[in-house]
């Protein structure tokens, strides 16, 4: 029997997430029916983060949580690749947020942003409330967190943050970020090119991203604030993805879903060379091989693998005799 490449490549280890590249944040129950809508139809390409943080009138944080609840239990939700940000440490409403969240709806939220962490600590605490509230009502999946890096604190710990348990996502928040330097970074560097060139900008992205992956966690990059501009958005998304290695990014307007999506997408001729490498790979019993004059072994195949999967979840079309092999 042919051995799948996540028996022969990461036994006894966890294997690195594959997630969509692109998260879509939408606040109202309107916005987030609307997203669910275009999840059908563009395809399982993204994810959709509803949002408790801002999307809450002040007084109806509950109100607010128990309609997340309802749509995501409901049919509009097909793909079941939804998930939800909750209130910051220092709000009173995070734990109502939890308790309703995961109670109502733990079997199908794809995951839980925290936001606005000031220190390790808090995110600990935080996810270990969730793990409480989880076993109190019997789910048994652990539920993915993403956490917010957006202010000083929680970039000084980012190591610590990537540890902890349960994560699947490291996220840079630039506006906040950026509103902690009182006056340092300039409002331009909220946008292109300054984002990408600010130098404290730049290390920080960049300790984001080194963090995440030195953990086995997605490094996320936060929104493009030009919401018309189709170019704007894909260029953003190239840049955060080629020059610092994030594989996620925020989109906050649905025509800059598919921008992000293109933009960190793998190309189709790596996709080719990933089937015919892990094809040739499983024949080999995952033993080395060559491969258009080139040495491959399990260093490269864990590589080529993953191009594979990142293909899978950006609608990127696999040659068929891959699909069969390794997704049938």
């Amino acid at each position: 029997m042919s051995v799948h490449p996540n028996e022969a490549l990461f036994a006894g280890e966890k294997p690195f997430p594959v997630i969509p590249s692109c998260e879509h944040f939408a606040g109202s129950e309107k916005l987030i029916l609307k997203a669910l809508s275009l999840q059908e139809t563009l395809g399982p390409i993204f994810d959709i983060t509803c949002d408790c943080e801002d999307g809450a009138a002040s007084g109806q944080e509950r109100e607010h949580a128990e309609m997340i609840v309802r749509v995501l239990t409901s049919d509009d939700n097909k793909h079941k690749m939804a998930g939800a940000r909750i209130h910051d440490y220092t709000h009173p409403a995070w734990k109502q947020d939890v308790d309703i969240l995961v109670g109502g709806a733990g079997a199908v939220l794809s995951y839980i942003t925290i936001p606005k962490c000031t220190r390790a600590a808090q995110a600990a605490e935080m996810i270990a409330y969730i793990q409480k509230i989880a076993t109190f009502h019997g789910v048994t999946r652990q539920i993915p967190v993403h956490v917010l890096i957006e202010t000083h604190g929680a970039l000084h710990e980012v190591y610590e943050i990537a540890a902890l348990p349960w994560l699947q996502v490291l996220d840079f928040g630039l506006m906040d970020f950026v509103s902690g330097h009182h006056g340092a970074i300039p409002a331009s560097a909220m946008r292109s090119p300054g984002q990408f060139e600010h130098r404290l900008l730049a290390r920080a992205k960049a300790d984001v991203v080194a963090a995440a992956l030195a953990h086995g966690v997605v490094p996320a990059h936060n929104v493009t604030l030009d919401l018309k501009n189709t170019e704007t958005t894909y260029s953003d998304a190239s840049r955060a993805r080629n020059e610092f290695g994030f594989m996620r990014m925020w989109s906050i307007y649905p025509t800059q879903i598919e921008a992000i999506v293109s933009a960190m997408r793998p190309d189709y001729s790596e996709v080719e060379d990933a089937a015919n490498i892990l094809l040739a790979a499983q024949q080999a019993e995952w033993g080395p091989i060559q491969y258009a004059g080139e040495l491959h072994d399990r260093a490269t195949y864990r590589y080529f693998w993953e191009v594979l999967q990142k293909a899978k979840v950006t609608g990127v079309g696999i040659p068929q005799n891959a699909t069969q092999a390794f997704f049938a």
